[in-house]
């Protein structure tokens, strides 16, 4: 028999999360008399919630009122929110139109913990599909979207997150030895695009692009998705590849992103074809009264 919902929630937690929630309302500044009051705990309860909140920065108090407000950490995670609901918006037109291009299910995702997480996304028209929808997350390390987001983000930062990550086989495909997937999110960095073939489903392929904003900083990832049979062979590099990467680029610009070209070279201006030589008839030089034009 399933546990209620219910039993899972740390009502210490919840009691935090209900504190928290108290800024919401008018007053931006609250002692801990006024959170006892609203939240309806004794004062020792409150003030051990506040102590708590207040050493990992999600609460801060006023030196000079003795009360407390919001902290850098609750800003810094709404300053991600509005930014995730902000590209997420502006992604939209630019799924649609890749979505057209293809006639594939086309998605924008960010990185969440050691997960993918497709934040939206457009589906086919084609009665085969994949079953992925907006709002699901697959692991970050067998994704195309997954390895674009690893392979263009603070250095720093992957490693710390690679460092704790344990590599699951998924599939036969499934890259679980770090150094190969190192070795692979180097080439993605120097491609530009990312593709996964069939390493999280069996029959299923992925190709992703980066996503940058106006300060250069990686903000996510769109991505082509779809049956193995369709996207593989030839349509992957002659269609696929440089649909994803321009979508990406194009996207890029419109966030005011300015250095598009330098890192999706699959979109670069390609060679000019050589010109057909045509053979020349030697003709005499023109001459007037005795000197030859040069």
């Amino acid at each position: 028999m399933k546990a209620a919902p219910g039993n899972y929630i740390i009502r210490t937690v919840s009691r935090a999360l209900d504190l928290l929630e108290q800024f919401q309302k008018s007053d931006t500044e609250l002692g801990i008399t006024d959170l006892s009051n609203r939240l309806h705990l004794e004062k020792n309860n409150v003030f051990r919630l506040v102590v708590t909140l207040k050493a990992k920065n999600y609460i801060e108090m006023n030196a000079s009122t003795g009360k407390y407000r919001l902290g850098m950490q609750t800003r810094a995670l709404g300053h991600v929110a509005t930014r995730q609901f902000h590209f997420e918006n502006q992604a939209r037109p630019f799924l649609n139109e890749l979505k057209q291009q293809c006639n594939e299910a086309c998605y924008f995702s960010v990185i969440q913990g050691d997960y993918t997480y497709y934040l939206d996304g457009v589906d086919t028209d084609l009665p085969v599909r994949v079953a992925q929808r907006a709002g699901g997350s697959r692991p970050v390390y067998c994704t195309a979207a997954g390895k674009v987001l690893l392979a263009f983000m603070n250095s720093q930062k992957r490693q710390e997150l690679l460092s704790g990550l344990e590599l699951k086989r998924v599939t036969d495909r499934t890259i679980t030895d770090i150094s190969l997937l190192n070795m692979e999110l180097a080439a993605v960095a120097k491609k530009g695009h990312a593709v996964e073939n069939q390493e999280h489903d069996a029959g299923v392929m992925e190709v992703a692009a980066p996503v940058f904003d106006s300060y250069g900083e990686l903000v996510g990832a769109l991505s082509i998705l779809g049956p193995e049979i369709r996207l593989a062979g030839s349509r992957l590099e002659r269609e696929l590849i440089p649909l994803v990467c321009l979508s990406a680029s194009r996207l890029s610009t419109a966030l005011g992103y300015s250095l598009a070209g330098k890192v999706f070279p699959a979109i670069s201006t390609p060679p000019p074809k050589p010109q057909r030589k045509v053979r020349k008839i030697p003709t005499k030089p023109a001459s007037f009264n005795g000197l030859t034009a040069c």
